[in-house]
């Protein structure tokens, strides 16, 4: 099999695409790191040093949430009705 990387296609895809993407419908969740989540927050949030957070986003890349655990992210996911998708 030749993996020639002039045969590999490429689409483009703009925020404004994702934005229209499942109409609001579509996210995923992401873990983020402790500074993450004070750029997010601020500095004032409180978030311990060693914090496990995962950042519940809009398929444009719209943070929604921020939780302690994945399933507490699934559960925001859930009660803003947005089908979420997890992102390594």
């Amino acid at each position: 099999m030749n993996t020639n990387d002039s045969t590999k296609k490429t689409l483009d895809v703009t925020p404004q695409d994702l934005a229209l993407l499942g109409e609001g419908d579509l996210g995923y969740i992401r873990e983020i790191a402790v500074q993450e989540a004070e750029r997010l927050l601020g500095k004032k949030a409180g978030v311990a040093p060693r914090s496990r957070l995962f950042c519940l986003y809009n398929a444009d890349g719209t943070p929604v949430s921020i939780s302690g655990s994945r399933e507490a992210a699934l559960g925001s996911a859930f009660e803003h009705e947005i089908m979420a998708m997890s992102v390594h």
